[in-house]
């Protein structure tokens, strides 16, 4: 058949990118493909998925470069293609319906609907042909245009139905304030879904949630519920010696199909290594335990090497795929193993290499021959089996990691979706920044600001239109909640890492544009801004999903900029906000990040005000605050000189009567303050006193 023009060879997505030679008729989402639906009388079928996603490659081999398929798609239907990361309003809206309709979701998501966006059928992944319980494409287009030459009727009630279920899930403000309650009642339903032996939460698949970690430890931090860290410790540990972990080259790839985190899928998402460089260092506060920290640091070697940008900015993700075969970079058979290593039964037995694999293909359970390499046994275990000290296996093993690695590096590449979203570098930046601070690595905070000043110039176009999306010199895209949020975040924690005040006033003008482009009139914020005309229901979310919500990253920053600004502002909207918030009781895991947050309003929160002539004089103070896990506690630094910046953001909050330069610390405890303190442990002693 004639291929038609493909409008996808235009778009800056790789993910469009990648279908943009398909002989399906693809259009970008906009006006120009629902104008020619109406025209031609024509139902939408719209797929949205992401470059790194296997299952939506498999789709696409299947069907989209099937001439058969694309010959059913442009006789009778407009199809359009969308990147759920660049368009998450979208992705959002339609997998909800995707949820409503068949009670789960997931990419590639298939959605067939009026030209009017109103939707009528929903579903996940669909082959070529009937198979695996599921519908084919072969069977399902001839019926959808049968009924929708032939029962437009029967189409359209299901459309109001849909439609009217659709508003009807929009949340509703609760009719009391969440409270400590809440929280309570998170952690008895985390403790009951809890997988005692491997870690985690519920059976399979298993994801990281590494917010719901973040979660457990602000619980146990309030409540001093040795339960609580012991959930954490566990699975950040059982994850670290899974397959989830790539145990050769760093980073945690997006989840694992099995309940042991031994069969992942392999793409690696930059999100996900922010949130659990957060969870390991906040453990190694929590714990002292050095390889929690260890952790943290690997995977950070990961993201500079692999995701970081000549630019600053991160890119936002690697492939599942390569060579045409998922997972196939990561996985090795026993020979390659024994040709690259010799003939070590040390390392086969630590990573369980098996002579005829131990890596099962997902649809049919198979063997596939090959192996993905885990730690069999816990690295303490291991070496009392082979009666070797702990130390000195872990650095024979970091040996043979590295000659494996350089081996691997000799193999084609996963591809890497190189586009820079503004939501997920925020991320980063707050992971980097924390993880400089509270390990002292200056080079990671120096990461974070390159990160922060390339968002500042390639994204905040004249401090105050935010963009969502850069790839290859091109900016495009309005931002949404998420990257006005995130971001802010991203900023809070650099102002926390270096004391520049700066950083302060860019996150309180992120938080007043967020207020003024996403409220709504009954509180909350919406997920797209004011204005936006091409989605048919502007959402607001308040659940959490892999991500926290943007909701509930806003009720965080405006509590950390009223702590450290004392702006009235950002109280006045976080009680706001508070109030917005569904009842959690139903569904507490959803808020998890919304109860983490919630926990500075129930109190004590603290305030340090540190005071000296440089940042060497109260260097003492900042030493002891970042081996301490303090979630509760903003930390902000005053020169002990008049502060020349007429614009500062942060105000002059030392005791009037101290100004003789000597390095103080000031602790407030809500909002009464202690008298000045030149001891670091009596500072410590009024933050960690009931």
């Amino acid at each position: 058949m004639l291929r038609p023009h493909n409008r996808l060879r235009k778009e800056k997505s790789p993910y469009l990118q990648q279908h943009a030679e398909n002989p399906v008729d693809w259009f970008p989402w906009g006006d120009e493909a629902f104008n020619r639906a109406r025209s031609e009388n024509k139902p939408v079928f719209l797929s949205i998925g992401y470059a790194t996603c296997h299952w939506c490659h498999v789709m696409e081999k299947e069907s989209f470069q099937d001439e058969e398929i694309a010959e059913s798609l442009n006789r009778s239907f407009v199809s359009i293609k969308v990147d759920r990361e660049e368009r998450p309003d979208i992705d959002h809206l339609y997998m909800t319906v995707c949820q409503l309709m068949n009670g789960s979701g997931g990419w590639p998501l298939t959605i067939i609907m009026t030209p009017n966006k109103e939707p009528f059928f929903a579903a996940t992944y669909l082959p070529k042909n009937s198979r695996y319980g599921r519908v084919g494409l072969t069977e399902l287009l001839p019926k959808i245009d049968r009924l929708w030459r032939e029962q437009r009727k029967a189409l359209e009630k299901t459309t109001n139905s849909v439609m009217h279920a659709l508003i009807a899930s929009m949340p509703n403000p609760s009719s009391g304030s969440a409270g400590i309650s809440e929280g309570q009642t998170a952690f008895k339903e985390l403790n009951r879904t809890y997988d005692e032996t491997y870690g985690g939460f519920g059976d399979k698949p298993k994801f990281p949630q590494p917010h719901w970690l973040l979660f457990l430890l602000r619980y146990w931090s309030r409540s001093k519920e040795s339960r609580a860290l012991e959930m954490v410790e566990h699975t950040l540990t059982r994850m670290k010696e899974g397959a989830i972990y790539d145990q050769i080259g760093s980073g945690f790839h997006r989840y694992s199909t099995d309940r042991t985190w031994r069969l992942p899928h392999f793409e690696k998402m930059l999100c996900d290594q922010a949130l659990l460089i957060m969870a390991y260092i906040e453990t190694f506060q929590a714990t002292h335990k050095q390889r929690y920290a260890d952790t943290a640091r690997d995977i950070i070697i990961y993201v500079l090497r692999d995701l970081a940008s000549k630019e600053g900015g991160f890119y936002t993700a690697e492939d599942a795929d390569s060579n045409g075969e998922e997972g196939s970079y990561y996985l090795w058979t026993s020979d390659e193993i024994t040709r690259t290593l010799g003939n070590d039964p040390l390392v086969l037995e630590a990573f369980d290499v098996q002579k005829n694999g131990n890596y099962r293909e997902e649809a049919s359970g198979a063997f596939t021959g090959k192996n993905v390499l885990y730690l069999k046994h816990p690295l303490a275990s291991l070496a009392r089996q082979q009666s070797r000290d702990e130390t000195e296996l872990t650095e024979y093993l970091n040996a043979a990691r590295t000659v494996l690695f350089n081996t691997r590096s000799k193999r084609r590449r996963p591809a890497r979706d190189d586009k820079i979203i503004t939501d997920w570098n925020g991320l980063m930046i707050a992971a980097l920044a924390l993880a400089g601070r509270v390990l002292d690595e200056p080079r990671y905070i120096h990461a974070a600001e390159g990160a922060a000043t390339f968002i500042l110039k390639h994204l905040y176009q004249n401090e105050e239109e935010l963009l969502h999306r850069y790839r290859n010199g091109h900016s495009a895209i309005p931002a949404f909640l998420d990257d006005y949020v995130f971001l802010a975040w991203g900023f809070i924690e650099l102002y926390h890492a270096t004391f520049r005040n700066k950083y302060i006033r860019i996150a309180g003008t992120l938080m007043k544009q967020a207020v003024k482009r996403f409220s709504a009139q009954d509180h909350g914020f919406y997920f797209s801004r004011d204005g936006s005309t091409d989605i048919v229901v502007r959402q607001k979310i308040f659940h959490d999903s892999a991500l926290p919500c943007g909701n509930a990253v806003a009720l965080h920053n405006l509590l950390k900029l009223w702590y450290i600004t004392k702006d009235p502002f950002f109280r006045e909207r976080a009680i706001e906000l508070h109030k917005a918030f569904p009842n959690t009781a139903d569904a507490p895991t959803a808020y998890l990040h919304f109860l983490s947050s919630l926990q500075w309003l129930e109190g004590p929160a603290h305030r340090v005000v540190l005071t000296g002539r440089t940042f060497d004089d109260i260097a003492d103070f900042t030493r002891a605050l970042r081996q301490r896990f303090l979630p509760f506690t903003t930390v902000i630094y005053q020169p002990s000189f008049p502060d020349p910046d007429p614009e500062k953001a942060v105000p002059d909050l030392r005791d009037s009567t101290d100004l003789t330069g000597k390095p103080v610390a000031i602790v407030c405890s809500d909002d009464r303050c202690h008298a000045p303190t030149a001891d670091s442990d009596t500072m410590i002693d009024l933050l960690e006193a009931k």
